[in-house]
């Protein structure tokens, strides 16, 4: 039998002899772990195995899904501040075969939301603003009163697509800009689909906004902004915002980070630079697996943003409502509070990415993709929910303390 086997089993039989004698939560609380393991290390660490096995399952498990042609990216799983597994898996270029590697920046999408909402809560602990203050005190030509920060934060301005608005009124072999877009609300002044609190409407209006209200108050571009105030303070040296502003044109290919692809049939098509690009905050953020990873462990310890300050960004923003699963708070969408689990979803332009945050547990997930299509969110939330894995880890975090 294997070594690995035979410390299974010793672990095993200790947490039944434990569970049967001695009650199930001195089971959790007391199991002698270094007291079964060989001091001439014969054996494994338990810990150790426990994480090198996940790691191997989810190896071997994302292998299966890049041969099937169903993940093309990066991935990141982590419990307790603790890397767990990590992988990269297929091609950053398909022409040229390159790979992709665990430092590869991927284009966000609508998980970008979640840096603007920490730019806004930055500025928020700096005194520089209130959530409650309206967006006309920083942007007074905009022609919608009484919106605040907070509905913005929360998807419940009521404001229309920016969007429909420009692919309406602005010729798409140009660029257009945040400052472009207010331009557009206050010429053209479009109905919002109610008035301000009144309602939820998941909207990228919002948060583009929110990228403006970062420039008007700091001086700088939002892209400088989340470098000098996130980036670098977190080590986050592969991470930044792309910032079209300046370009006149449209080109093939966009000049940073990993491309993104969409299938013609089962033939992948590189996606080339488009005119909404050059809006900031409600995408733009490019980023890597490890990135996103520190980015946690600073949600986890109120490194970056403090507690206070970050349990308002984990309440839920709307009314309970039967039709509604889920929430939003400051550029995540909730399930429950503080207490279960924070997450976003994104889709633009050939990339697809994941970031789950199971607070209660304290897991997380991160998966960044450069092809349109690929593998259900459900394979993901199945990891994260994985009750068995729970106990065994959360039994040795707490012996470790």
């Amino acid at each position: 039998m294997e070594k690995k086997n035979i410390v299974i089993l010793i672990f095993l039989l200790v947490v039944a002899y434990i569970i049967f004698i001695g009650g199930k939560d001195e089971a959790v609380e007391n199991i002698p772990i270094t007291s079964f393991i060989a001091s001439d290390n014969i054996y494994y660490n338990v810990q150790d195995i426990l994480i090198e096995q996940k790691a191997e399952e989810l190896d071997r498990r994302f292998k299966r899904f890049n041969k099937r042609g169903v993940f093309n990216g990066t991935i990141l799983y982590g419990e307790y501040g603790h890397e767990v597994f990590k992988g990269a898996y297929g091609y950053a270029d398909f022409k040229t075969k390159e790979k992709l590697t665990l430092e590869s920046a991927f284009q966000l999408a609508s998980v970008s939301k979640m840096f603007t909402a920490a730019a806004i809560m930055v500025l928020y602990e700096q005194g520089k603003l209130s959530f409650e203050d309206t967006l006309t005190k920083f942007i007074p030509e905009f022609p919608y009163y009484g919106i605040t920060i907070r509905q913005l934060l929360n998807h419940r301005s009521g404001l229309s697509r920016y969007m429909s608005l420009a692919d309406k009124y602005w010729p798409v072999d140009k660029p257009i800009n945040n400052e472009e877009v207010i331009d557009l609300f206050v010429k053209y002044k479009p109905s919002p689909y109610f008035k301000p609190d009144d309602g939820f409407h998941y909207c990228n209006t919002n948060y583009a906004l929110l990228g403006s209200v970062v420039e008007r108050i700091s001086g700088q571009t939002f892209d400088v902004f989340l470098k000098e105030e996130v980036f670098e303070p977190l080590g986050m040296n592969h991470s930044f915002v792309y910032n079209l502003n300046g370009d006149s044109i449209i080109r093939y290919q966009v000049p940073v980070g990993v491309s993104g692809y969409r299938y013609r049939g089962w033939r992948p098509i590189k996606v080339g630079d488009y005119y909404l690009n050059g809006v900031m905050g409600d995408k733009g953020v490019y980023s890597c697996v490890e990135d996103m990873f520190k980015f946690n462990l600073a949600l986890d310890n109120g490194s970056l943003i403090g507690f206070p300050t970050l349990e308002k960004a984990f309440q839920k923003g709307s009314p309970g409502y039967y039709r509604r699963k889920d929430n939003y708070g400051f550029g995540w969408r909730l399930r429950d509070n503080m207490d279960s689990t924070a997450y976003h979803f994104g889709w633009w332009k050939g990339f697809r990415t994941y970031f789950i945050r199971d607070m209660k547990n304290q897991r997380v997930l991160i998966a960044l993709t450069n092809t349109h299509k690929g593998l259900s969110s459900e394979v993901l939330w199945d990891i994260v929910k994985d009750e068995k894995r729970s106990q065994e880890i959360l039994t040795i975090y707490r012996q470790l303390d």
